[in-house]
């Protein structure tokens, strides 16, 4: 029963930055990793990014070199700084957890935020 809550959404310039973050709380054991998806009308769901608790991070080649994942173990909170943002980067952006290997292996993902959403217009 973990509950995220995704903050730092808005609007921003073509080559402007934001970042987001994730809250995780509620009663729990561990998490093993977090993620970032995102949506937009017309496309399909897409991973963004992943980082395990141990720090290890995988990212979609849409966004690899211009968008950084992290997470503070201790605050149960996941960061993502955007970079270099694209108007293609608008979308709904959900913040997700997944409690062992074995799920985050077979993308399964047991907590789901509401999402924040990023609009990049200039």
């Amino acid at each position: 029963q973990v509950h995220l809550v995704e903050s730092g959404g808005g609007l921003a310039q073509p080559g402007g930055s934001l970042r987001l973050s994730c809250a995780a709380s509620g009663r729990f054991f561990s998490i093993y990793a977090m993620g970032w998806y995102r949506q937009a009308p017309g496309k399909q769901r897409e991973l963004v990014a992943t980082i395990i608790t141990r720090g290890g991070t995988n990212y979609a080649d849409s966004v690899k070199g211009r968008f950084t994942i992290s997470r503070d173990n201790a605050k149960n909170t996941v960061y993502l700084q955007m970079n270099s943002l694209k108007p293609e980067d608008t979308a709904v952006y959900v913040c997700t957890a997944t409690v062992s290997e074995s799920e985050y292996r077979r993308t399964y993902n047991a907590y789901w935020g509401q999402g924040t959403q990023v609009t990049i217009s200039s």
